[in-house]
């Protein structure tokens, strides 16, 4: 199912680029329905970055979900790449331990815009691989995710008004 997210922030582009694969950053952001962030990786030189966090889903589950989860609790493997030449990247979000099943795969681009703000466009697919119900699956689960990358959004506006 595809998905687009569009986010205007109080800062040029490039400051954008590199608070999004910022630990120190994104650490301290809080998302509905996930506990906090845990740091599996991060890499950053003046070319790029790298964020790769782990999140547990603490909110209620959907039967289906349940059913297929079994007794396994569901953690959330999101990364964010970043080119700060081109203020391009990718996001992905997958879920640890279900192969391919459920992934969100998107694009992020980033654009200056009037009086130093900028604008963050990820366009993407979000896929839930399960014969009979991935379709329904899809449409129930994509709005709370396209709802945590706006929260993440405020959360990131917040910091670069208090950054400036």
């Amino acid at each position: 199912m595809r998905f687009r997210a569009e986010h205007s922030f109080p800062a040029p582009a490039v400051a954008v680029a590199h608070a999004l694969v910022d630990p120190a950053v994104a650490l301290r952001i809080e998302l509905p329905d996930l506990g906090p962030a845990e740091l599996l990786g991060t890499e950053r030189d003046d070319r790029g970055g790298r964020l790769e966090l782990c999140y547990v889903y603490v909110g209620q589950l959907d039967p289906v979900a349940r059913r297929l989860l079994g007794a396994r609790r569901l953690e959330l493997v999101q990364v964010v790449t970043m080119d700060f030449g081109t203020l391009r990247g990718a996001f992905t979000m997958t879920a640890r331990g279900a192969g391919d099943k459920l992934q969100a795969r998107a694009t992020v681009a980033l654009a200056d815009g009037a009086d130093g703000h900028s604008k963050r466009t990820i366009d993407g697919e979000f896929t839930v691989r399960v014969p009979l119900v991935g379709g329904a699956a899809e449409r129930r689960i994509l709005p709370g995710v396209v709802r945590r990358l706006d929260v993440e959004a405020d959360a990131l506006a917040a910091h670069l008004r208090g950054a400036s």
